[in-house]
């Protein structure tokens, strides 16, 4: 299977932005430990702070997936619930 990337981006409600970066900032260090993760950072939005842009690159898809649906993806979901105006993800493969 082809590698694929996303693009994530999280806008936090207002007054909720440092507790949201906090937040995912706690993802970085057990993604960074998952199977066939190539590429995973954070980045703010220097104009808009409440935005929060992950880029990200796996293996494939299969990789991905099991991201996504990984316990500590799940907790700081379930974490975040309230604070978050809005969410976004792009999955991506390169070319046509």
């Amino acid at each position: 299977m082809a590698e694929v990337s996303a693009i994530a981006i999280s806008v936090a409600k207002p007054g909720y932005e440092e507790k949201l970066a906090e937040a995912l900032e706690g993802l970085l260090a057990p993604t960074h430990q998952e199977k066939g993760m190539l590429q995973y950072e954070m980045y703010r939005d220097v104009s808009e702070s409440r935005c929060f842009v992950f880029i990200e690159r796996w293996e494939n898809e299969e990789t991905f997936n099991a991201h996504c649906s990984a316990p500590h993806v799940s907790a700081y979901i379930t974490k975040v619930e309230g604070w978050v105006e809005s969410n976004k993800i792009h999955v991506l493969k390169k070319g046509k």
